[in-house]
């Protein structure tokens, strides 16, 4: 379906909305999930020597910004929810920058990876090409992009209290592919479990050079 710019606005807002009334909440139900795995599948792609610049699309509270920071890494969070990024200045050391999804203000070329773990299924199906290819122009040449999103069948949610698109491999293939970015690889999560069970889709991309 395609959202009147209204409708967009409104489902952007209440999304915000949902996670910047329940931070705190947000905050204790995933402050000890395990994303090693996500996190590793970025780091083993970026080419070069560390420490690395990475920007952490849609970092909540600030979890992850913490791990790459002990890594030695420079990370740069991006939150839409000020509630959540204002917890994500406090938990991590760096800049967080407060930005909604849909009004991006990225400089080009600037950070090796891009880690987006449960926050590109947020951006509504129309918004998302032009999503992307923000997201590859904010790469430097050969940077690497994650994502993990819950995966269905290709459909959108907008009538919760938050919007979010589900797909399959096939059709996240094809939006990547049409953004320039070329496939690493890609896993199912939670790790051991059978494919039923594992809701959760990540992928790991690299930046091609548009001809």
């Amino acid at each position: 379906m395609t959202l009147d710019p209204d409708t967009l606005q409104q489902v952007v807002a209440r999304t915000l909305r949902h996670y910047h009334t329940r931070a705190q909440a947000f905050w204790e139900g995933t402050r000890d999930h395990d994303v090693a795995q996500n996190i590793a599948a970025l780091l083993r792609h970026i080419q070069g020597t560390p420490p690395f610049t990475i920007l952490d699309f849609g970092c909540g509270p600030g979890r992850d910004l913490l791990t790459f920071a002990r890594r030695g890494h420079c990370v740069v969070g991006l939150e839409g929810a000020p509630a959540l990024a204002d917890m994500a200045r406090a938990h991590a050391v760096g800049e967080v920058w407060q930005q909604d999804f849909l009004a991006l203000d990225l400089p080009p070329a600037r950070f090796d990876g891009v880690f987006a773990n449960a926050s590109l299924f947020h951006v509504p199906m129309q918004e998302l090409p032009r999503v992307l290819r923000q997201l590859h122009a904010t790469l430097k040449p050969g940077g690497v992009l994650f994502s993990s999103n819950p995966r269905g069948e290709n459909q959108e949610s907008i009538g919760g209290e938050r919007y979010g698109a589900y797909y399959d491999l096939a059709a996240w293939r094809g939006y990547l592919a049409a953004a320039g970015f070329a496939e690493l690889e890609h896993y199912y999560r939670p790790p051991g479990l059978p494919c039923e069970q594992q809701p959760w889709l990540a992928s790991v991309w690299r930046r091609k050079e548009r001809k």
